[in-house]
């Protein structure tokens, strides 16, 4: 039988709370309250706690482990994801992936992991005055994540799906390499979005999170931090704190929950952080609060072979391919990142084109199905401002993400590529996945039919799994949020710890960005709360 780690550490012990069970408002002390479990969570939590600092964490899905986690779409999407996997933009144009529970997306990704490229540091220094970001000075924080985190080449061939990425690059001199994945001891199954039943996948549930709980802190689930209350002499108040409600839904909604701490850790995801300062009404005295949110806008063109492919089985991400942003200038067309992910039924269904029996008939090829998606760099160019994290009446976020000519240019650019990739590696017919894009039989007229596509939110199917900024650092308070300590800039006592520092997108899927620039600020956060030397590394 497998061990399953969260079982094993709450049968030690683990000061666990699950808000939506407590049957009265309750108050709470830390030195440091931790808003998100996730990649940024999970990586502040350990080194605070390691530095002997009274940590809380406040994760506003459940705790699950590994026996919570069947491989069936219907169980992991309303329990793991924001919004049941179907969150979207304001105008409903991209739909994006989050994880909601503890560990966050870590939880759910498809652990695929790239260091920052120095392109992009190269663009914060000259821009946002962020002159300590160099490749040099965040190597050994890189290495030391992927020591951590088991992060090395995958040694086991590629399945099907991603083997025909390379097939096909190859035959047009197109380069391509293998991505480095986050696991240990893999069985291959290719279930990854769904959380890993052998617990391989080295995610913040079973790495980092476990570590602060067995180092004493405490974890607080099915929790949502509402806003944070400043310190108020006039009031009585000489600390400020985290006020929590149970999660929506749960028969205990109403109550409120208080978390006095010295010090506060933002690492609620590119939505959740920006949200929180907004509701807390934190200043944002140059309107730049939830600005400059980034999304990889991702765009998927499917492709029918003769053989089968079972997309759904082996790792789900292993190859990629940077051709088309190596060859583009970073300030320049919007450039994208190649990769295969995996198909599952769902996912599939709810995100192919098509009615009816036309959709059927889709589905039925379902094993024969390949598909590529292109991740486009967003945030470098002056039409490429990305979106903006608002708030509903409600309180609830909302990421506003106009899709614009400059865009769609790039999602042309990257239809193109991969069907073009997709015939060379033998595929019969290609499916851009637009609303009004046609079953392409030949290269040939798949250029002239995809040159000819209106363009449009809503007929272009987008997606997204990678969201960032929002809280953008920068050395100049006009440009950012927080500096770049990830401190914010007007309330001394708040961090920005997770994919909200990003001034722009990444430009490669950013859980290792977020894992090494978290380490290296939340050693340095630690190191002046209990005024000694920094760790220099988990």
């Amino acid at each position: 039988m497998l061990r399953d780690p969260i079982q094993e550490g709450l049968a030690r012990g683990w000061q666990v709370i699950d808000a939506a069970s407590l049957a009265q408002g309750q108050d709470y002390e830390a030195d440091v309250c931790i808003v998100g479990t996730g990649a940024g969570g999970g990586v502040s939590a350990e080194m605070l706690t390691k530095a002997g600092l009274k940590v809380i964490l406040v994760e506003e899905g459940p705790l699950k482990s590994s026996r919570d986690f069947r491989m069936k779409e219907a169980d992991a999407y309303p329990q793991l994801y924001q919004e049941s996997a179907a969150r979207k933009t304001r105008d409903k144009s991209i739909n994006i992936l989050q994880g909601r529970c503890v560990g966050g997306s870590t939880t759910v990704n498809w652990t695929s992991s790239f260091r920052t490229p120095e392109t992009t540091l190269a663009h914060w220094r000259t821009k946002q005055g962020l002159a300590a970001y160099t490749a040099s000075a965040l190597r050994p924080w890189f290495e030391a994540m992927e020591a951590r985190l088991s992060i090395a080449p995958w040694q086991v061939p590629p399945n099907r799906n991603n083997a025909l990425l390379s097939l096909g690059a190859e035959k047009l001199g197109i380069p391509w390499a293998a991505i480095r994945r986050n696991v240990s001891g893999c069985w291959n199954i290719g279930y990854c979005g769904m959380g890993c039943p052998t617990n391989a996948k080295q995610s913040m549930l079973v790495t980092t999170i476990p570590a602060a709980l067995d180092a004493g802190a405490t974890l607080l689930v099915n929790a949502q931090a509402v806003r944070l209350v400043r310190p108020d002499a006039a009031q009585g108040r000489a600390t400020a704190h985290l006020e929590v409600t149970p999660r929506p839904g749960a028969s205990t909604a109403g109550l409120r929950h208080r978390i006095r701490a010295r010090h506060f850790v933002l690492a609620a995801g590119a939505i959740g952080s920006p949200a929180l300062l907004l509701r807390s009404e934190a200043p944002d005295p140059h309107s730049v609060l939830g600005r400059r949110t980034f999304l990889h806008p991702t765009v998927i063109s499917a492709a029918l072979m003769a053989d089968p492919v079972n997309a759904h089985a082996g790792a789900p991400q292993t190859i990629f391919s940077d051709h088309y942003l190596d060859t583009l200038p970073i300030d320049g067309p919007m450039g994208f990142k190649l990769e295969a992910p995996p198909l599952h039924p769902v996912i599939f269904a709810t995100t192919m084109a098509g009615y009816g029996e036309q959709h059927a008939a889709l589905m039925r090829e379902f094993n024969h199905t390949h598909v590529q998606l292109a991740l486009l760099r967003d945030g470098f160019h002056a039409d490429s401002p990305g979106g903006r994290v608002m708030l509903r009446d409600d309180g609830s976020p909302v990421l506003d993400y106009p899709l614009t000519d400059f865009v769609f240019d790039g999602v042309r650019r990257a239809y193109l590529a991969m069907a073009e990739i997709q015939f060379a590696a033998g595929a019969k017919r290609v499916l851009p996945i637009h609303e009004h894009a046609g079953m392409y039989t030949s290269w040939q007229q798949a250029r002239q039919g995809i040159g000819e596509l209106s363009l449009k939110p809503l007929s272009t199917r987008i997606v997204s799994a990678h969201v960032m900024g929002g809280c953008a650092m920068s050395s100049d308070p006009r440009q950012g949020v927080v500096d770049g300590a990830g401190r914010h800039h007007q309330w001394g006592d708040v961090s920005v710890l997770d994919g909200s520092l990003f001034p722009t997108s990444i430009g490669a899927n950013p859980q290792l960005s977020i894992y090494a620039i978290v380490a290296r600020l939340a050693s340095a956060l630690a190191s002046e709360l209990t005024g000694k030397k920094p760790p220099a590394t988990i």
